[in-house]
């Protein structure tokens, strides 16, 4: 992974943070391509996230990792829609 140019790792919306009964549209699950650990995973807390790419319309901050496999967890201003789920996010600070 390189950390070099963060602003060209783009990464997918996985999923809602979400529990047995409740759903919280405004935390969501990312995965990027190059992040296989969570060691990888947390030198990106604190960084930027926009969706959709060209329009930034959602800006959102890297909170935590999520799991073992280097998922990670970020909040957005407003929540996403449901049409975000499966698309990407571009890290952008």
């Amino acid at each position: 992974m390189t950390m070099s140019r963060p602003e060209l790792l783009r990464g997918v919306v996985v999923g809602y943070r979400r529990g047995p009964k409740t759903q919280r549209p405004r935390e969501c699950l990312l995965q990027f391509p190059d992040v296989k650990s969570p060691s990888e995973a947390a030198q990106l807390i604190g960084r930027k996230v926009a969706w959709p790419i060209k329009k930034h319309k959602c800006i959102g901050k890297i909170l935590s990792t999520h799991g073992k496999k280097g998922l990670l967890r970020a909040r957005f201003r407003k929540g996403l829609p449901g049409e975000a789920l499966g698309t990407q996010v571009e890290i952008i600070g």
